[in-house]
């Protein structure tokens, strides 16, 4: 059973193709989405390699099996201690008439957010406000820069702009707990509040649907110059701005030798974990072309 928690915030500062191989769509290679709600999600197994990796870069084997069990060849001896959960759409941007672009999110997804805070022994002092599913309007903060004669234009789509305090609260809050805290982004914790937008769940949906960044990729014949034959292929990315969020649950250690490692229980383990400092993570295909680079930020509760 869990017995402690932390949350991990996933910054995305380049294009993250988080794949799910072949596909019948138009897009050859699509990034992995929920089932139910179709929204992008990064898959708990690609997060556990990507994490249980960079552990082992930064304390060694040991450490790292430790936390994530050992091999495959091994995996019957021990289960690992530590348990990350699916990486979850938080705000997604889209460009914008003005403001260049929003950071956009919706009551489903903020409810789901605020869930899984709770569960993991967070204190949220939010509400989300209501919605209708299928409205034609916007809720902005105060002064919000994406406005434009009383609307918000987003693509090719305008919403009534509504300026709602809750949004304000729920930008600020996410600023301050949510966004790296290095002092490169200092300048995005103030754009925040002027760029953040509530969405209605449907719009919301279409637009992570229908305005993810689609690139083509090509692999040429060396000696004629061209295109090779079936060298030609699309693939979907999460774009650049995007934020995700994925609960990490601990438990005690089941390794032999974790008391000589200093893990004798989750507190231990909850311990070295934030002791890490993750700075940034590649996450996803394409690393080759300088795809998936997340900036990383861990919370822990204070209780």
């Amino acid at each position: 059973m869990f017995e402690k928690a932390a949350m991990l915030f996933l910054y995305c500062e380049t294009p993250v193709h988080a794949g799910t191989g072949t596909s019948l769509s138009i897009v050859d290679l699509p990034i992995q989405r929920e089932r139910i709600t179709g929204l992008p999600i990064v898959q708990a197994s690609s997060l556990k390699g990507v994490l249980r990796a960079e552990v082992e870069r930064l304390k060694g084997k040991q450490i790292a099996e430790t936390l994530f069990g050992p091999e495959t060849q091994r995996a019957s001896d021990y289960a690992g201690c530590v348990s990350p959960h699916d990486a979850r759409l938080l705000l997604f941007p889209i460009r914008s008439l003005v403001g260049v672009f929003a950071w956009a999110t919706c009551p489903l997804v903020l409810e789901r957010f605020k869930r899984e805070m709770i569960a993991a022994n967070f204190s949220v002092n939010w509400s989300v406000p209501a919605l209708p599913t299928n409205s034609q309007q916007a809720l902005v903060a105060e002064s919000s820069e994406i406005v434009a004669d009383g609307k918000v234009v987003l693509e090719e789509f305008a919403f009534e702009a509504q300026e709602d305090n809750r949004a304000k609260q729920i930008a600020d809050w996410l600023t301050t707990n949510a966004f790296p805290e290095s002092e490169e982004y200092a300048p995005f914790c103030e754009w925040l509040p002027k760029r953040f937008v509530i969405l209605p769940d449907n719009a919301f949906r279409d637009f992570t649907q229908l305005a993810t960044e689609v690139i083509m990729r090509i692999r040429l014949d060396q000696e004629k110059k061209t295109v090779a034959p079936g060298a030609l292929w699309s693939e979907e990315h999460l774009p650049s701005e995007t934020l995700l969020y994925a609960p990490i649950f601990v438990s005690k250690p089941l390794a032999p030798n974790a008391n000589q490692l200093g893990l004798a229980d989750s507190n231990a383990v909850l311990q070295e974990l934030s002791g890490l400092q993750f700075d940034r993570l590649q996450i996803g295909g394409d690393e080759t072309v300088g795809r998936g680079i997340v900036k990383v930020r861990l919370n822990v509760p204070t209780s």
